[in-house]
């Protein structure tokens, strides 16, 4: 039977925090089961890996301009938003689920989530104190009403030193959520 994912278009978008290095791990997996994978770093997530580090992994371009006619004459929010069959975001930061909760469309991944008609995936990292606080959890609502899919944290060691939720999810939890998002449901 062939992966569920074979031959579908995936944006994995890495927003600016510590977990990004577990997005490595996750695009390649999403690469092996033959996904086609385009990752755009946000500014941010630039801090805390590397554009090389994707490109090697998916084979692709790393999407990390607004305005980059070069390689998107129509703009890249609009083409990777128009072939995307999923878009993930990985680590989904407090300032990332903020500028998505209030449509805000001053960069290139909150201009792609505007744009996006496939279904969105947002996996949040932060600290406890930030994940607890009522304005996240208030954005955290806001994007579920809204029809986009909140991939929980758990709960465990921090970067911040401390234990608590907020850690990102691993990667095969994401990538579960991933295929099922593009399962068609058969019931």
């Amino acid at each position: 039977m062939p992966d569920p994912l074979a031959g579908r278009e995936i944006v994995v978008a890495v927003g600016g925090g510590i977990a990004a290095y577990k997005t490595a791990a996750l695009t390649s997996s999403l690469v092996q089961r033959q996904a086609g994978v385009t990752a755009l770093l946000t500014v941010n997530a630039r801090r805390f890996i590397g554009v090389a580090t994707f490109a090697a992994l998916t084979g692709r371009p790393v999407a990390t301009k607004s305005f980059d006619p070069g390689r998107f004459p129509l703009g890249a929010h609009i083409e990777l938003a128009q072939r995307a069959d999923l878009i993930v975001v990985v680590p989904a930061t407090a300032d990332v689920l903020a500028k998505a909760a209030q449509g805000i469309a001053d960069d290139l991944l909150s201009t792609l989530l505007l744009c996006a008609e496939c279904p969105v995936l947002l996996a949040p990292a932060m600290n406890a104190a930030m994940w607890a606080k009522p304005a996240v959890q208030r954005n955290v609502q806001q994007l579920v009403s809204d029809g986009l899919t909140i991939i929980p944290p758990e709960e465990g060691w921090l970067s911040c030193r401390q234990s608590g939720s907020g850690r990102m999810a691993e990667p095969d939890t994401i990538a579960a959520a991933i295929e099922a998002a593009l399962t068609p449901n058969d019931s």
